[in-house]
């Protein structure tokens, strides 16, 4: 109960503090309800809103996925093709190169067994050939080669037989064409040996006073064939230059002028077994024009006018002793052998001049400025060369030759 005017009026106050605090609690939440309230009709259209911006994006997505599966559809397509037509394009190479190989491997087998063929072809009869008379080569099987026609190829090839078991070379085969004749200079072929190799000098009685050359039986000009020991035969510088090289520049001249084959067949012969061949024969047919070009068989005699030659073991003296021809035995174990190319490419084989107490020779060629140890350095014509003293050389005012010495 109030009892006083102090009383009501702290009562009054409170009161009026009451209702001040109520109504600003209802005004507060009235706003607060007036602000977040959403008519039913605006949460309708929210919701279609969304509903209809999904499904744009989801459309959306759908197609950017369906053109991307397309996209990708297509290069997995694309690629499948290409790989489809890489591996197409590889086999087709694979088989190509194949069937290529194959071919090659025919041909070359083809090659190989004429041939090996020619090689085991019966041998012809020796003792019909006739004794040396003085001609470096003869006519045998009236110059007509001994193998058939069967044989002829527009193929180029060479094939040499393995050194028996006596260290000789056996039968030879070419098939000559332009594309394995050779085109560059012949190398040294010093170190190679052939059977029945037993050097001798005749100074001024053999044409380049030494017997035996290593001779090619398939000359280096055909093939390019050089320091080959199945190639490789000893014979005199007469079987050599007078005998073989006719026939070889024959065959020689005539594919580098028409471009076309010739068929080479060279046989060493051999009594029993003896290390030295007695001769060589030689056969050949051009290919092309059935033999028009070059068509012979001839054997050519393994010997030296005026020395006599042992076969058994390549041993050789003077026929005529009266002579005063210098006849030195060459030392294989002493002596140097060096090989140069002379100008013609059939092989040839020379030596270091001898050396005496009263001073040293050398050989001095037609023309130039140098003095040479042997008698075909370079270009120089072996037949012209001239055998002088060192001191007398100097005294001439040539200088020493440093390719040969």
């Amino acid at each position: 109960m109030i009892n006083s005017k102090k009383d009501t009026r702290i009562f009054q106050k409170g009161m009026l503090c009451f209702l001040i605090s109520f109504l600003l609690l209802f005004t507060g939440c009235s706003a607060e309800n007036g602000a977040g309230k959403i008519s039913d009709g605006e949460i309708t259209a929210q919701q279609k809103t969304a509903t209809q911006e999904t499904k744009t994006q989801k459309q959306t997505e759908s197609e950017s996925q369906s053109l991307a599966d397309d996209t990708s559809d297509a290069a997995s397509t694309e690629q499948e093709s290409t790989t489809d037509n890489l591996i197409e394009a590889t086999t087709t190479t694979e088989v190509v190169t194949t069937i290529s190989e194959t071919i090659t491997e025919i041909e070359t087998a083809t090659e190989t067994q004429q041939a090996e063929m020619l090689v085991s072809a019966p041998a012809f009869d020796v003792s019909t050939v006739p004794a040396y008379n003085g001609n470096a080569w003869v006519f045998i099987n009236e110059g007509t080669p001994f193998f058939t026609d069967e044989y002829l190829t527009d193929t180029s090839y060479e094939y040499y037989s393995v050194l028996d078991n006596l260290g000789r070379c056996g039968v030879c085969v070419a098939n000559i064409g332009a594309d394995i004749m050779p085109t560059e200079e012949r190398g040294s072929i010093g170190d190679i040996k052939p059977s029945g190799w037993n050097q001798a000098k005749y100074s001024g009685l053999v044409d380049g006073n030494y017997l035996y050359n290593r001779c090619h039986l398939i000359g280096y000009q055909l093939t390019g064939e050089n320091a080959n020991e199945k190639n490789l035969i000893t014979g005199t510088r007469y079987l050599n230059i007078e005998g073989m090289l006719p026939f070889e520049n024959m065959i020689a001249d005539y594919v580098k002028e028409t471009d076309n084959h010739v068929l080479l067949r060279v046989t060493p012969v051999f009594e029993g077994d003896n290390p030295l061949a007695s001769g060589v024969l030689m056969e050949g047919k051009s290919v092309e024009d059935n033999g028009e070009g070059v068509l012979f068989c001839v054997y050519c005699y393994n010997v030296q006018p005026n020395i006599h030659i042992d076969y058994a073991d390549g041993s050789s003296y003077l026929i005529e002793p009266e002579t005063t021809t210098e006849v030195v035995t060459i030392q294989e174990e002493t002596t140097q052998q060096v090989d140069t190319q002379p100008e013609t490419t059939q092989e040839v084989t020379t030596q270091e001049p001898t050396t005496s107490s009263s001073g040293e020779t050398c050989w001095k060629s037609a023309t130039g400025s140098k003095y040479h140890s042997i008698n075909n350095c370079g270009r120089m014509d072996p037949d012209k060369a001239t055998l002088i003293t060192i001191e007398e050389a100097e005294r001439l005012g040539l200088e020493r030759c440093s390719k040969c010495y």
